[in-house]
């Protein structure tokens, strides 16, 4: 639990950063605070592990009040991670992932199992571990201080603005990433950003901000459904404001049965499945449904020339959605990353039940993401059809 009340910051002069705000924040909620640029947000997340000191009020993590805490202390107890990323260019990184845990005298041994534990968790090699951040992608790195703030298993992860210098696809990925995480790990995530997207999608609870004061302070759905003001309203946008239609449905509406082959099985029992359902692309399981990855015609073919096994040949790096998912994400997603189709898997990522697919969401499209919109009356009106082709991005 971590509590905070009447908290303010007046900075020399008089201008008020932020003005006795008091929020309620359960253990292993995912909180986002967002605003306007000035609003405060940036503040207020930086007044709980007091890299800012505040000016006035009280914070409180389970029952203890941090102004009480050794400051430095407090920080190693509180995982951070920033746009920057802040990756120390001259350490390994294995090196970069445990410094905290070195910082507070973890045995060698305790060191090198979480980090082989950690890369793991975001599916990199661990061959990584000996690289250095300059071999890495933006993308890859972004990763590596994500994990870095898991490291010493701090119940509170802070993050300000993580993944804003990223290209849409791989923030999008990294969105997917932590939120796994949070879930997977238990863990209190306070996420400071300036997309309303990014935080529908991330967060249990949506504190929006102006002018150093919350403005509204709810979950995603009570916050688009019942707006508290005309700011909030504003902020929001009028095309993500639900109106009391059904356009926050599940996946689990718009999917179909997907075409599957096991991993024990060849290319050429592919290649008969394929045919026989006339599609395209096929899905890799393992036992229990489990999903490995998938085969494309251009896989196959590769394959059956260079006389592969079939596990050899598939893609595993796969975008999925959980069963849970809001189908609106999801369209957005796939709009996005510009792929054909998206695997459905149960809520612990790992069992294939379904498939969401460009095809199977055209006639759900409108009322999933605009609603329900009056006929137009004969020879008065045109509606023209939505372009689920490449030309999306």
């Amino acid at each position: 639990m971590l509590s905070i009340k009447n908290l303010s910051k007046v900075y020399p002069g008089g201008k008020k950063a932020v003005n006795k705000i008091s929020l309620e924040i359960e253990s292993g909620e995912f909180i986002a605070f967002i605003g306007t640029s000035g609003s405060g947000k940036t503040t207020a997340l930086r007044m709980i592990n007091r890299m800012i000191e505040s000016t006035e009020g009280q914070i409180t993590i389970n029952g203890k009040d941090a102004s009480k805490m050794n400051p430095v202390e407090l920080r190693r107890k509180i995982g951070y991670v920033i746009q920057q990323i802040g990756l120390m260019p001259h350490m390994t990184i294995k090196e970069n992932i445990v410094l905290v845990p070195k910082l507070l005298k973890w045995s060698q041994e305790k060191k090198d199992a979480k980090a082989k534990e950690l890369i793991k968790l975001v599916d990199l090699p661990e061959s990584f571990l000996e690289r250095y951040p300059s071999e890495l992608s933006g993308g890859q790195q972004q990763r590596i201080g994500v994990v870095r703030a898991l490291a010493a298993e701090q119940d509170v992860i802070l993050m300000d603005e993580p993944f804003g210098a990223l290209d849409p696809i791989t923030r999008d990925t990294l969105q997917d990433l932590v939120k796994e995480l949070q879930q997977k790990l238990g863990k209190t995530f306070i996420f400071v950003t300036h997309d309303m997207d990014e935080a529908i999608k991330l967060a249990d609870k949506i504190c929006i901000m102006s002018h150093g004061e919350v403005i509204q302070y709810d979950t995603p759905d009570n916050i688009l459904r019942y707006p508290a003001n005309d700011f909030v309203r504003e902020f929001i946008g009028q095309n993500r404001l639900i109106q009391d239609r059904p356009n926050m449905k599940s996946v689990e509406d718009a999917m179909i049965k997907p075409v599957t082959v096991h991993a024990d099985q060849t290319l050429n029992d592919a290649v008969d499945i394929m045919r026989t359902r006339r599609v395209d692309t096929i899905f890799v399981v393992g036992e229990n449904h489990r999903l490995l990855g998938y085969l494309d015609i251009e896989d196959i073919n590769q394959g059956l020339r260079q006389k592969k096994e079939l596990i050899d040949m598939m893609q595993r790096d796969i975008y999925r959605v959980r069963i849970d998912s809001k189908l609106q994400d999801s369209v957005r997603t796939i709009l996005k990353r510009n792929v054909r189709n998206v695997p459905v898997v149960d809520s612990d990522d790992q069992t294939l039940i379904g498939l969401v697919t460009r095809a199977n969401l055209v006639d759900i499209v409108y009322d999933s993401i605009w609603g329900d919109m009056e006929e137009p009356e004969e020879n008065n009106a045109i509606i023209e059809p939505v372009d689920l082709g490449a030309d999306n991005k």
